[in-house]
């Protein structure tokens, strides 16, 4: 039994040394706290990782596009193919860590001149056995940091996948915001231009009568022109984003899709708590990616360093072997072989140093990565945080003063029409009112998009498949 027991033990010996870099998370490469105003923000409502996104999302057209998307994206597909790659090579690099055992059976016979020199003897030659080829004995830890950054790899991969998931949804939502402004907008365009075309006709009729004059007319005309050629740009608006939107959703938009709600319904999600930045660490996939992309600069760093060292591998076999099969599997026809081999790299001219140089290089870029991924979640969250506080002010604000432009226009119609001012007032009045009745509409669709991006800055919830 000694003599199997040898080559369990040179196993049980591999890995002793780690050659690769201490893995320690890079110090936090922001501030420990968001910008002040927002202390309440770190506290207020449910952190996003909580939130599922069929719970953030009330529009019910909207939740039935984004599990479309999430269904039928084909840059998604890509991005879960890219986990099963990812996971085949980790297996394949980790496999090199135990010994590769086969097994053979032969059978010959030959024929040849007698030993006698008399005539020709016949023989026969049969083997059985089970060997171990090349099994590298990992003493510098060269094979497990190989394992070690495959295994990271696959990690990174499968969060990539995650973010790409928050980004689609992110993409989908913002993309049906953009078509459902311009919804709203081509509704409010399509009445205004009815509204000035009926103005024109009734311009037509006063100049006709002599009421007023020509430059009346004109200036009735110009404001029609001006909406229909609004809509028009709204309407290519529109187009542009559904043809975008079918891209995403992975086909032609449904014709049975439930009725969606409007714009400023869209600005009543669930309150998210921004937490500290220091929680981003975990909760961001594309911050833990970079985490697991750095693990693996840092293990291939030990797989360089332990080249320096010698490679020992192993080459065992143990079996049968008679020249009668009735006699294969007896004490007398019991074979084994041992035999260790050692490389030692002498003169490679710079090529182990040159390698070297690369992973630890790639390290530090991986740490460069890391800390701008965290840099420009920070910067996200920061802004979102700030458009939520203030895009409501906005909307507020604008809400105000379009009401107080439609009381103008409204003041301006019945002026002209007793004779007390000229319809150049009336022109800049309906103006003034078209601009901040688009302009509401455009800061709702803001509104709404920004609190999606929050969603998503804060890592999102479970986004997995419809």
């Amino acid at each position: 039994m000694r003599k199997f027991a040898v080559p369990f033990v040179a196993i049980a010996l591999t890995g002793c040394v780690n050659l690769a870099p201490e893995h320690v998370r890079p110090p936090l490469a922001t501030d420990a706290h968001y910008p002040q105003g927002f202390e309440n923000d770190v506290t207020l409502g449910q952190r996003a990782t909580d939130v599922a996104w069929r719970d953030f999302f009330a529009d019910p057209q909207l939740e039935a596009l984004i599990a479309r998307a999430i269904e039928r994206n084909r840059d998604l597909a890509v991005a879960v193919a890219r986990i099963e790659e990812a996971r085949g090579l980790y297996r394949i690099q980790d496999a090199d860590r135990l010994p590769t055992v086969g097994a053979s059976a032969e059978a010959a016979r030959s024929r040849g001149p007698s030993l006698t020199g008399a005539g020709t003897d016949t023989s026969n030659r049969y083997s059985v056995g089970v060997g171990v080829t090349s099994f590298e004995l990992d003493f510098w830890g060269r094979v497990k940091n190989l394992s070690e950054a495959a295994r990271s790899q696959y990690f990174a991969t499968q969060q990539a996948e995650r973010a790409f998931r928050l980004t689609l949804v992110r993409d989908v939502a913002s993309t049906y915001f953009a078509s459902h402004g311009a919804e709203e907008q081509i509704e409010l365009a399509e009445a205004t231009v009815t509204s000035r075309r009926e103005g024109l006709r009734i311009a037509k009729l006063r100049l006709d009568a002599g009421v007023t004059s020509a430059l009346d007319y004109r200036q009735s005309e110009t404001l029609l022109t001006q909406a229909e050629t609004q809509l028009a740009s709204l309407k290519l608006a529109k187009a542009q984003a559904d043809n975008f939107l079918a891209v995403l959703v992975g086909g032609p938009l449904p014709a049975d899709l439930p009725a969606p709600l409007s714009l400023a319904a869209q600005s009543s999600p669930p309150a998210l708590s921004a937490g500290l930045p220091s929680d981003l660490l975990v909760a961001r996939p594309d911050i833990v990616a970079a985490e697991e992309q750095l693990r693996a600069a840092r293990a291939n760093v030990g797989a360089a360093r332990a080249a320096f060292f010698p490679s020992i591998s192993l080459t065992g076999n143990v079996g049968f072997a008679s020249s009668a099969l009735d006699g294969l599997f007896t004490n007398n026809g019991l074979t084994w072989s041992f035999g260790p081999s050692i490389t030692l790299p002498i003169f490679d001219f710079g090529r182990n140093r040159g390698n070297q140089t690369v992973a630890e290089a790639r390290e530090n870029i991986a740490v460069a990565t890391y800390e701008k991924t965290v840099q420009s979640a920070f910067r996200e969250v920061a802004d979102a945080l700030a458009g939520r506080r203030y895009l409501a002010e906005q909307v507020e604000a604008q809400e105000r003063g379009t009401l107080a432009t439609r009381r103008i226009a409204d003041l301006a119609r019945k002026r002209y029409r007793e004779g007390v001012s000229t319809y150049l007032e009336v022109l800049d009045a309906e103006r003034s009112l078209f601009a901040a009745e688009q302009a509401l509409i455009e800061l709702r669709r803001a509104q709404a998009d920004n609190l999606v991006t929050l969603y998503v800055a804060l890592g999102g919830g479970l986004v997995g498949p419809a």
